[in-house]
């Protein structure tokens, strides 16, 4: 992999890859992203970095790297939007007071923390492996009848 300068600013784009997106949303959501245009969806994702383009030397030619979601939730409800939308409006302030909004840095350094008024609210690990095991229980009690 070629070495970056500390000048050099790679070029992010996004590669066009996007089943994990897909498989987040329910069918009335994708439904609905395409009967009304510019519908808003809320989503947390996980970018993974796939490819790069490198610049040779002599070449006036900006490096480039293509990122790919490998991990998306998108908020179903009112509520799980405006918390994610309220994290992040907190991850922003922290940039700007960090003064990391105009240059690449490691950003916040917790933006979990900000997502607790969320995940306080959903079930666990621990709860969703016993609802797990109550659905296979069902089922066999169904399957013997």
């Amino acid at each position: 992999m070629p070495k970056l300068t500390p000048a050099d600013v790679p070029e992010v784009k996004l590669d066009s890859a996007a089943a994990s997106i897909e498989a987040s949303m329910p069918r009335e959501m994708r439904r609905g992203l395409f009967e009304k245009p510019g519908t808003v969806v809320v989503a947390i994702v996980e970018l993974t970095s796939k490819s790069y383009t490198g610049h040779a030397e002599g070449e006036d030619k900006d490096p480039q790297v293509k990122v790919r979601v490998t991990g998306c939730e998108v908020a179903r409800s009112d509520e799980d939007a405006e918390s994610l939308l309220e994290a992040k409006r907190a991850m922003w302030r922290a940039r700007q007071m960090d003064g990391t909004l105009d240059e690449i840095g490691e950003g916040p350094q917790r933006p979990d923390a900000h997502l607790s008024a969320v995940t306080d609210t959903k079930p666990s690990e621990a709860e969703l492996k016993e609802h797990k095991r109550r659905v296979e229980d069902r089922r066999r009690a169904e399957y013997v009848r």
